[in-house]
This record gives C-alpha cells, sequence and structure tokens, in this order.
C-alpha cells in the first residue's frame, strides 16, 4: 500500500495545482484557453500514472484491476467537478465550433493549449518518475523509453475501435449536456471508465487526441502518422457521426437537416360563423 499512498499523494498535488491555476484564471473568461491548458495537463499526468499502477502495480504491489479502475474512475470525476467545461479534450473542442459555439481564433488557441498541457505533463512525469519514490516508479522509468503501445490491434481495426467508442461516447454527451452536473458528471466518468477497460485490448478508448499523445505518441510499433489516424482522425469522425445522428446536420457545414423533418405544426382555431 506504500507505493498506492505515493500514488494518490501524488494526484493530490497535481489537482490542487490544476484547481489553483484554474481559479486564478477564472476571472478573465477570454482567457478559456489557460483553463484548457490546465485541465489538459491535470488528466495527462494523472492519467499517466493510473497507467503505471495498471501496467505494474498488479505484480509488484499487489493491486488489482479493480483497484485501478476505481482510481481512474475517482480521478475522472475529480477532474469533472473542477474543471467543468474546460474538458481537455479536442475533440470535444471541435464538436462546440462545429456546433457554432466557438469561433476559430480561440478553438485554435484551446486546441494548442491542450497538446502544451499534454507535453508538460510529459516533462513532468518524467521527473517525478526520475525520482523512483516507490518499486512501480523505479519499474517504469526502466521501461520509459521501451513503453508499451496502447495500440495492439492493426491501424484499420485501430479505426474502427476508436472510431466506434468516441461515436458512443458523444453521443451521450450531448444527451447529457443540459443535464445537471449531479447526473452529468457520474455518468460521464462511469462511461469513460467502462470504455476504457473494453477497449483496452484494442486502442484503450482514450477518445482524446491530446491525451493519447501524452500516453502513446512515443510509445514504438507504430509511426506517428499511423498513432495519428487511430488516435486523431478517428475520434474526430466519430464525434461527427455523432453530432449528425444526433441533430441530424453540422451547423458549421450547411444549415439543411438531413435526417430529421422539422415542420411546424400550428393549430389555428376557427372561427365560428356569426349568426344573422
Amino acid at each position: 500500500m506504500t507505493g498506492l499512498n505515493v500514488s494518490l499523494c501524488f494526484f493530490v498535488i497535481v489537482v490542487a495545482f490544476g484547481a489553483a491555476f484554474r481559479l486564478i484564471f477564472r476571472k478573465w473568461p477570454r482567457l478559456r484557453f489557460a483553463a484548457e491548458f490546465s485541465s489538459s495537463f491535470v488528466l495527462v499526468t494523472c492519467w499517466l500514472e493510473v497507467q503505471t499502477i495498471i501496467e505494474v502495480g498488479e505484480w509488484v504491489g499487489g493491486l488489482g484491476q479493480d483497484v485501478s479502475l476505481t482510481i481512474l474512475f475517482m480521478m475522472l470525476m475529480t477532474h469533472g467537478v473542477i474543471f467543468g467545461k474546460a474538458t481537455g479534450n479536442p475533440s470535444l473542442t471541435l464538436m462546440n465550433f462545429l456546433l457554432l459555439e466557438t469561433t476559430a481564433l480561440p478553438t485554435l488557441l484551446v486546441l494548442a493549449a491542450q497538446f502544451l498541457g499534454a507535453q508538460l505533463s510529459l516533462l513532468v512525469v518524467g521527473y517525478y518518475w526520475a525520482m523512483e519514490l516507490n518499486d512501480m516508479h523505479m519499474i517504469k522509468n526502466l521501461m520509459s523509453r521501451e513503453c508499451s503501445t496502447a495500440l495492439r490491434v492493426s491501424v484499420v481495426q485501430g479505426v474502427f475501435s476508436e472510431g466506434a467508442c468516441t461515436f458512443i461516447f458523444c453521443l451521450m454527451y450531448l444527451t447529457l449536456k443540459r443535464q445537471s452536473a449531479v447526473i452529468q458528471l457520474p455518468l460521464v466518468a462511469a462511461v469513460l471508465t467502462f470504455l476504457s477497460y473494453a477497449a483496452s485490448g484494442y486502442t484503450s478508448a482514450f477518445m482524446n487526441p491530446s491525451l493519447a499523445y501524452g500516453l502513446t505518441f512515443y510509445c514504438p510499433g507504430f509511426t506517428f502518422i499511423e498513432y495519428s489516424v487511430v488516435y486523431c482522425l478517428a475520434p474526430l469522425i466519430g464525434m461527427a457521426l455523432a453530432l449528425l445522428l444526433y441533430i441530424g446536420h453540422i451547423p458549421r457545414v450547411f444549415a439543411k437537416n438531413l435526417l430529421y423533418c422539422q415542420k411546424n405544426h400550428f393549430c389555428v382555431p376557427k372561427g365560428e360563423p356569426k349568426k344573422k
């Protein structure tokens, strides 16, 4: 349990830093990209530690899959509570752009901030593992240059898996978008945890290009372009299909509804003829 206590302390420190960073920049709504930067940093950093527990925790610290999935669920819940609409997910950022909720320049700034946050998390976690505070980190530090890729199938199968998982997640996200946070946050965290577990033998269902960039792009086995096709292009396709199915069209691309007929039915009461 000592190794797990170290990881939990690390989670608390990272989340506290992200919360403080978001609190500082909350006064300036125009600097939304700063919130997305901290959101992506916290998400990727914590997920890297969860990945360490999944990969080596079972045979080093006796931490079973139930422990790692519980930690992942709690981490996603905490992230949602603290950061709210700052998802740290480029797929959702582009979905808001396609829904005409944001314009081009803010969207580009947010996307850049999300990938910069992922890059910073790689540097921080690399330094953290180098400290070798427990046996898991010592082994992970030795494995860092020969990490195991999350893509365990061919590129074609990976595209289908990641696209299908993103389609399911985005469709659920759109359905719950107007629900209260009490309903939305647990369901989103539960679905993300379930999809990550269900697709662990395929792509791990990151459904988040910046998260995948931080977790698996540097691992050997596939080229950068192949990783980009699976973890960047496939989620965008899944997101676009979910958007098309949910509202019948993509507002940024075309206004005409392709799937659903929108007919306005007005009941006009007819007055009775006056008797002469």
